[in-house]
């Protein structure tokens, strides 16, 4: 997999992006990775495997990290 430091991918996007057609591209900013580049197909490909189960399951734990304060007020 292809690394970028953030500021190289912001100075060369036009090669981030083409780069990413051909395998995700982890962008790293100081030292430490925050993000992966990949291609529509890539994303697509990616989305249409989760079934419609695991997509439930992987917004409850979204929602519960997100509002896990709020759920425990609620639940008070």
């Amino acid at each position: 997999m292809k690394v970028m430091q953030a500021s190289e991918a912001k100075n060369r996007f036009g090669e981030l992006l083409e780069a990413s057609a051909v395998a995700p591209v982890v962008i790293r900013k100081n030292g430490r990775d925050v993000a992966v580049v990949v291609s529509k197909a890539e994303y697509d490909r990616k989305i249409a495997q989760l079934s419609k189960k695991d997509l439930v399951l992987k917004y409850h734990e979204e929602s519960i990290e997100n509002f896990a304060g709020l759920y425990e007020e609620l639940a008070k």
